[in-house]
């Protein structure tokens, strides 16, 4: 067997199992996920994502390993916005704990299916129109500026999205309890339940990030401009894709009382954002940014974004202890 296929059955391998796991001893239905339970779900993710890493690094080489390891931080750090909206998406329509682990994995299946097109015709649409890249630069410094300046109340509204509203308008849609069902039968019609419709927003949801998560991996990946994606590069865009997306169920339960901790943590991502768009433009004027900086960049950011939103906290907790017995 040639390398290529060495490692591609690795990463089938890698899935395959992951999947069978994940579904046959850590997604029983009816079940509810803890926090205790998250964690160690977070980190089995997390692991084989890290041991796909290191066999890269053996396999293949240490620049593609770098560029894998690299990929996969930017779409678990994107995936934080994900499962903001995701706890919109569970509030709104009032999903109950035993049902939520469930719809989330069909959820995200059916993202990683739309990854998977959308990767494809995007590496094609790049190697035939280079100058793609450019507007996806300039979509990237735009989606950075927005970001950085969003304010908390501009939130997302599931019940005013165009995606429930499409629904509404041309399927059945029944209001009863789910318990667990996706489908219900109205004397003899078949209508959808809110769990059908949260799945479907979720997957919904996820293409929507893709719009800017794809040309970012892509842009990172990428070794020489007008120059054709080669085997190891397409191996790094979907491998980062697909962990950092089969992660995100988990990361839901263990971060879900926990995303409003990290208040700054979207400033961090608009700045990596914009530098990546910068980064695209300057293929231009022939400028590549080696792979280690841009590392070097996402760490710095996320990082900072992090440490400041904890210091934050800490300083607004000490502010109010103050008031509070003043």
């Amino acid at each position: 067997m040639t390398p290529d296929q060495i490692t591609y059955l690795t990463f089938g391998i890698l899935l395959l199992f992951a999947l069978v796991f994940d579904l046959g001893l850590m997604s029983k239905k009816d079940s509810v996920v803890s926090i205790k339970k998250a964690l160690y779900q977070t980190l089995f993710w997390v692991a084989l994502s890290l041991a796909f890493c290191v066999f890269l690094w053996f396999e293949k080489s240490p620049l593609i390993a770098t560029k894998y390891f690299t990929a996969y931080l930017m779409e678990w750090s994107l995936s934080v916005d994900n499962i903001f909206v995701f706890i919109l998406i569970f509030t709104y329509f009032k999903v109950e704990e035993n049902d939520a682990a469930r719809a989330l994995l069909i959820g995200i299946l059916l993202a990683i299916v739309f990854r998977i097109i959308f990767i494809a015709v995007g590496i094609g649409l790049i190697e035939r129109f280079h100058w793609i890249l450019y507007l996806f630069g300039a979509f990237l410094i735009y989606t950075g500026y927005k970001l950085f300046f969003k304010k908390d109340e501009a939130e997302f509204d599931p019940g005013k999205s165009k995606i429930y509203q499409f629904m509404q308008k041309f399927f059945r849609l029944s209001e009863v309890e789910p318990h667990g069902r996706y489908f219900v039968d109205h004397h003899g019609k078949m209508f959808f339940t809110t769990l059908s419709v949260v799945v479907v927003m979720l997957a919904a949801v996820d293409i929507a990030f893709a719009l800017d998560s794809i040309p970012t991996v892509v842009s990172l990946v990428r070794e020489k401009a007008n120059a054709p994606f080669s085997a190891d590069d397409k191996l790094v865009i979907y491998s980062s894709n697909i962990f950092a997306i089969l992660g995100l169920r988990s990361l839901f339960f263990l971060l879900r009382g926990a995303v409003d901790k990290f208040d700054f943590l979207q400033q961090g991502i608009a700045v990596v954002l914009a530098f990546i768009g910068v980064k695209m433009l300057l293929e231009f004027f022939d400028i590549r940014i080696s792979i280690f900086v841009s590392l070097a960049v996402i760490l710095c950011c996320l990082g900072a974004s992090v440490f400041y939103s904890m210091h934050h906290k800490r300083q607004k907790a000490i502010r109010d202890a103050a008031h509070g017995s003043s």
